[in-house]
């Protein structure tokens, strides 16, 4: 949600980026070394993995998932309210704006992340298994099509505001904030898919949760048109008096 170029060098941006995938696939590999070990009942892993976190229980994986949607959607809440705090200049007193703009990018690479977990364990989910193709494609879920579709459109739109950052050069600065700008309807797919999707929705507790990041977001929104429209009116008059 940012308007101007991270003061951050690229040099080190490209670091963050590198460290941040490389911990995605050590993550995906963990999870995959996990499964295997979970489809091979006599080794000693498995036995541990079972006496440990009682991953012989059809709901381990379901468990699994509700956690990392959870803590997927509040990671990802915070890195576009964050996006619109830097955007706004509200943190500029408190923070230097190196560090705001690389905590944002960490924080929207850290939401796929957990959200990779999120859909990534649902393969071996025994009540409930999906395909990798169901996974991928949006709307042939076999729970819940289409909130879930529109979760899955929310990722990949999600991924491409993310990796765009590192793009900037190539498609321009223009392109660039029309496109990080529809994070807000990532977000917006996102808590909707969480809402009508998750199975936690029906908790108060869950519920609350969603409401009030909401309600934050659409103050910060409202406080980032209103100090855009301000600057505009600035612009517009010094262009006038000059």
């Amino acid at each position: 949600m940012s308007e101007s170029n991270p003061v951050v060098p690229r040099a080190k941006s490209s670091s963050s980026f590198v460290y941040l995938a490389g911990g995605l696939g050590l993550l995906a590999a963990v999870l995959l070394v996990v499964a295997a070990a979970l489809e091979t009942p006599g080794s000693s892993l498995a036995s541990f993995l079972t006496w440990a976190f009682a991953t012989n229980s059809v709901q381990t994986m379901w468990y699994i998932t509700r956690a990392a949607g959870l803590v997927a959607y509040l990671v990802l809440w915070l890195s576009v309210a964050w996006g619109l705090a830097v955007s706004s200049k509200i943190l500029d007193t408190v923070l230097h704006r190196s560090f705001t703009y690389d905590f944002h990018y960490f924080l929207s690479w850290l939401a796929i992340g957990f959200t990779i977990l999120h859909i990534g364990v649902l393969m071996f989910d025994k009540y409930l298994p999906y395909s990798l193709l169901q996974i991928l494609l949006p709307f042939i879920s076999p729970y819940r099509p289409l909130w879930v579709g529109i979760g899955v459109l929310g990722l990949y739109l999600m991924v491409l505001v993310t990796v765009t950052f590192y793009l900037r050069g190539r498609i321009g600065m223009k392109a660039f904030r029309w496109i990080h700008t529809s994070s807000l309807v990532a977000y917006l797919g996102i808590t909707v898919h969480s809402i009508f999707s998750g199975t936690d929705s029906s908790l108060t507790s869950v519920m609350l949760m969603y409401v009030s990041t909401f309600l934050i977001t659409v103050f910060l929104l409202g406080y980032w048109v209103f100090t855009a429209v301000q600057r505009s009116r600035r612009k517009a008059l010094a262009h006038r008096i000059a």
